[in-house]
């Protein structure tokens, strides 16, 4: 079996789209923002992973994620 780095990156993207689907839980109160906040850092996490640039040279995975904000041209 041989790893694809692009496929990786498409789970994580799928990951994140996920998190979004996700339905909140009937808790309230402190619970529910605890969950609120968990999903969107997980929201976060997967989607800069799956945002990012995958090389694999000599058996080195190199994740490049650029966090510059993006540029607005009008």
């Amino acid at each position: 079996m041989s790893f694809d780095p692009q496929e990786m990156l498409a789970r994580f993207r799928e990951r994140a789209a996920a998190v979004r689907r996700r339905p909140l839980p009937p808790v309230a109160g402190e619970e529910r923002q605890h969950f609120i906040a968990q999903a969107n850092v997980d929201f976060q996490d997967f989607a800069m992973i799956g945002d990012a640039q995958a090389t694999l040279e000599d058996g080195v995975l190199t994740l490049r994620v650029d966090l510059r904000p993006s540029s607005k041209s009008s």
